[in-house]
């Protein structure tokens, strides 16, 4: 078990002690990593006592402990999975061959790359989420706010921590790079754009934090099977830490769901807007906008880099070993959507090539999961009506479907016609002003906004009338 010694001026398990130079880079680096969180963070909440854990070690059991920190006092460190002895490369051109502990030179540029751009989400999703707190549904959600974005600020260092160690001074210089990139930023935007829109209102973090975060799952997972060592050992701790985010936008989501079916059976009608509720169709609009803007972060279709990370080893699919295959992929065909006769009908490409199909498929299945257990409670609440994920031709910008005009039912439209319907399918400027209408704070311990239900239980066995953030 690797215990993390939270002691040391930069937690870690990776023995910074030992290579003076490396730490030295870090602590520089660590001073201005704090000077973007004050700045960019979270909103007024410098001096709140919040009910946090903390990562102590990286095994699978008595990994965190719970207790009240100040945010700008988190112990940020760095955290790598307990090495696997005689860990091979599982996939690829390289299959078979012992997992590399050093960057492979002729690879180099492809895995800053993909660090690099994983790193970049970070600091991305809590610039976007800055002002969340100060409009929180409740002081449980306040705190599961800033449980993401602490922990989102920790997985930027684990990227850093790759960028420093093992890529000299370009390393150093792209660690620099992610605190000057702002999402949003017109001249120094973030690299991918579902991490530069705006997150103003509760509903869209839940939102985010389902859609997105999941997104970062597979991600992770597909990085974790890296035979690049290093990279695969952070990526698996970090997904420890991601699982809870994911748990706060499905319950998030959930809550709202839940609380729109009680009101909708209640008054007998789905405009609950007078009554003070986010009625379901405008949930349904959340939903596509941020499932289909997620979807573009999987890639092209068709996508020479996903194979070139394949072949090379760097990036798998999602739970690579469990795929009953050669893991090689030559002679493999996977089915990908095209547009055949004005319509989406399905092709056969390369496995290799069809890399991020497959895990864009992969993650459409899992996404699933949660909307059938939002349609249980609606179901069970009485009501008629069912939440469902658009097809993925839906509002899309990138790959086969970036200049088609896609129903959310995958009906190929012409412009004009798409976009008379649009307002029925994505949220206007009406729908962005109503929610926000409802974003009051609520700051009284185990109180709700009157548009989200209540949590099943408290966060590590508390009430949920805890008071999880003490305001100051």
């Amino acid at each position: 078990m690797a215990t993390v010694d939270l002691n040391q001026k930069i937690p870690n398990n990776v023995g910074l002690a030992d290579d003076r130079r490396l730490q030295r880079a870090l602590e520089k680096w660590q001073p201005e990593f704090l000077n973007w969180w004050n700045e960019l963070g979270p909103v007024q909440s410098a001096a709140n006592d919040v009910y946090l854990r903390t990562a102590i070690d990286v095994s699978g059991a008595g990994w965190a402990q719970f207790d009240y920190v100040r945010m700008p006092e988190y112990r940020w460190g760095i955290f790598l999975a307990d090495k696997e002895e005689g860990r091979e490369v599982n996939f690829g051109s390289h299959k078979g061959e012992a997992a590399w502990q050093d960057v492979p030179g002729e690879y180099r540029a492809e895995l800053r790359r993909l660090i690099v751009t994983q790193g970049d989400t970070e600091p991305a999703s809590v610039e976007q989420q800055r002002r969340l707190g100060m409009i929180c549904p409740s002081l449980y959600d306040l705190r599961s706010l800033y449980q993401v974005n602490v922990e989102e600020g920790r997985h930027l260092w684990a990227m850093v921590y790759l960028l420093h160690a093992y890529f000299g001074r370009d390393g150093r210089e792209e660690a620099e790079e992610m605190l000057q990139r702002h999402a949003g930023d017109a001249d120094k935007p973030r690299i991918l754009e579902a991490f530069n829109e705006n997150t103003d209102n509760w509903l869209s973090f839940f939102m985010f934090t389902y859609f997105q975060d999941r997104d970062g799952k597979f991600q992770l997972h597909s990085l974790a099977e890296s035979g690049f060592d290093p990279l695969a050992r952070t990526c698996q701790f970090m997904l420890t830490e991601e699982a809870h985010h994911m748990f706060v936008g499905e319950t998030g989501v959930g809550r709202v769901v839940k609380r729109a079916a009680q009101m909708s059976a209640e008054h007998d009608t789905l405009d609950i807007r007078p009554h003070g509720g986010i009625d379901l169709p405008t949930i349904q609009k959340y939903m596509n906008f941020h499932f289909s803007i997620c979807l573009d972060l999987f890639g092209q279709e068709h996508s020479t880099n996903g194979a070139n990370y394949y072949s090379m080893g760097l990036k798998g699919r999602y739970l690579e070993t469990k795929i009953d295959d050669d893991h090689v992929l030559t002679d493999a065909v996977y089915n990908v959507p095209i547009i055949e006769n004005g319509k989406v009908a399905t092709g056969e490409d390369t496995a290799l090539l069809a890399i991020n199909e497959r895990l864009r498929d992969d993650y459409i299945a899992d996404c699933q999961r949660g909307v059938d257990r939002w349609n249980k409670s609606i179901r069970d609440a009485g009501v008629d009506f069912e939440l469902t994920l658009p097809h993925k031709a839906f509002h899309r910008n990138i790959g086969t479907f970036r200049s088609q005009y896609a129903s959310p039912g995958g009906e190929i439209m012409e412009k004009d016609a798409w976009e008379a319907k649009a307002h029925e399918w994505l949220p206007t400027e009406d729908d962005r002003k109503y929610v926000l209408s409802l974003m009051a704070p609520v700051h009284e311990p185990g109180k709700m906004a009157n548009w989200i239900a209540p949590p099943d239980r408290g966060i590590h066995g508390q009430p949920i009338e805890f008071e999880y953030v003490r305001l100051h």
